[in-house]
């Protein structure tokens, strides 16, 4: 239920326009999430190195983020995406993704990700498998947020926006419980954004 991280976007968005900042996207939202979430359960971001036969626990949070070009997808790469506020993560985001799009990011822009999103809500997509980008050990689908009916906390039938979000997880990583904990936390930042 991604109803308040609605509300919170559209309060933000107002206050940035009254200043001048970068207006905040769903996906610098979701990002803010998973980094927070990845911060938090350290175990889980990770990658297999098979040349090294080990896991590797990454000390920092890097967001890849799937942006869509004619040849495919490419991945900029949001560095310590867990030290940024939401306006600095919206004006670094946008910046790549033009970048990204105009082929004019250098290789350090698009390598050394810890963990990648992608998300296809802008296409209508509600629900998709995302691939994991080897070394990854996870990678997060997000589907569009839609409104649907709910059972509110009195019990009574209301309408809420909702998302569906998909993790894919290297199992020679993360198992199952692991992804499901990160999962959980995601899901928790994104249902309170505060």
């Amino acid at each position: 239920d991604v109803e308040q991280a609605v509300e919170l976007r559209e309060d933000l968005n107002e206050l940035a326009e009254e200043q001048g900042r970068a207006k905040i996207s769903f996906n610098d939202l979701i990002t803010k999430a998973c980094a927070l979430s990845l911060h938090d359960h350290p175990y889980v971001n990770a990658a297999y190195r098979p040349d090294e036969g080990e896991i590797h626990k990454h000390n920092l949070v890097h967001i890849g983020i799937a942006v869509a070009i004619d040849e495919g997808l490419i991945t900029p790469v949001i560095r310590d995406a867990d030290r940024k506020g939401l306006s600095e993560l919206a004006r670094e985001t946008r910046a790549l993704a033009e970048r990204a799009r105009d082929r004019d990011l250098e290789p350090e822009e698009f390598e050394g990700a810890t963990f990648t999103t992608s998300n296809l809500g802008m296409f209508g997509i509600e629900n998709f498998d995302a691939v994991i980008n080897p070394p990854h050990g996870a990678i997060l689908a997000v589907g569009a947020g839609v409104k649907k009916p709910v059972v509110g906390a009195d019990g009574e039938l209301t309408t809420a926006t909702v998302m569906s979000t998909t993790l894919s997880v290297d199992h020679r990583v993360i198992d199952g419980a692991l992804g499901a904990k990160l999962l959980a936390a995601i899901k928790d930042n994104l249902e309170n954004p505060m």
